[in-house]
């Protein structure tokens, strides 16, 4: 009786905070993304016009632009709609890196990364578990595109299952690393006035002036070198031709060695703002 009265006997309540024991920064990390994505997916509107845009946009730009489709760059793809909806992917995972920047500065404005900073939490922790889990996010948003490009636009993916799937694993590695970007953007402007108007300066440019939506040929001269030193271009020529079977050339390797130079310098100055009173504190 005492022995089973022992075992049933409840165990000690820590008290101390110094007493607590310190998790690791794996643990900090899943748990954190855990708690963004249950924010991102608990929210069914969010979810629903999340899923919904990209796909609108894309029955939007695949009418008015269907015209060109005759045009010597975009015939040999078998259709416009193949060749637009790889870079459509892409450019969704531009969108979803600028909204890393824009749910960071949430939290911040709510208090929660200043709650964060009296705990023993490493403030690293807290952006890669917002990349992590945007990535996650997007990786949701790509799958639903795909499948709606397929069904309701025709979509047909020449490179095969192979293919598409690295095209897809290629878009969502240029995502997570632009978000870094966007990240330190946030970490450094506080505002969201200001943080939407930058990243959309930064956005739109990079989109329009890129091989996305006309095949660089028709290009006037100067926008045509415009595109050829944008970074995007190189990620949306590659997940082309990943998903359609075509020659890649150079495209792979340069996009993403400069999604890698994007991430590693997004992350520096993130990593160093963010551990400042500036980057936790509210404006």
């Amino acid at each position: 009786m005492t022995e089973a009265r022992h075992r049933a006997a409840p165990r000690p309540v820590l008290t101390n905070p110094a007493t607590w024991p310190e998790s690791g920064f794996g643990t900090q990390v899943r748990v954190l993304a855990a708690r963004s994505l249950r924010t991102a997916f608990g929210d069914r509107r969010l979810v629903f016009f999340g899923l919904a845009q990209p796909i609108v946009l894309l029955l939007l730009f695949s009418q008015v632009f269907s015209g060109v489709s005759t045009l010597p760059g975009v015939a040999a793809y078998q259709g416009y709609v193949n060749f637009l909806v790889p870079a459509t992917l892409v450019n969704i995972a531009m969108t979803t890196a600028m909204s890393s920047g824009a749910g960071l500065l949430a939290e911040i404005h709510s208090g929660f990364t200043g709650r964060l900073r009296c705990l023993p939490i490493s403030l690293t922790a807290v952006l890669v578990a917002r990349t992590i889990a945007d990535s996650a996010r997007l990786a949701v948003q790509l799958l639903v595109t795909v499948i709606a490009s397929v069904a309701l636009l025709g979509f047909r993916p020449t490179g095969g299952v192979l293919g598409l799937g690295a095209a897809l694993l290629l878009t969502l590695l240029v995502g997570w690393c632009l978000s870094w970007v966007f990240v330190a953007i946030t970490t450094w402007l506080r505002k969201a006035e200001t943080l939407q108007l930058a990243s959309f300066v930064v956005m739109f440019p990079l989109m329009f002036s890129s091989s996305a939506y006309m095949p660089l040929d028709t290009m006037p001269g100067w926008l045509r070198v415009v595109s050829a030193i944008n970074p995007l271009t190189y990620a949306i020529d590659a997940a082309r031709a990943l998903a359609l079977g075509r020659p890649p050339g150079w495209s792979i390797p340069v996009a993403l060695g400069i999604a890698a130079v994007a991430a590693l310098a997004g992350g520096w100055v993130a990593a160093r703002t963010f551990r400042s009173a500036r980057g936790v504190a509210l404006p």
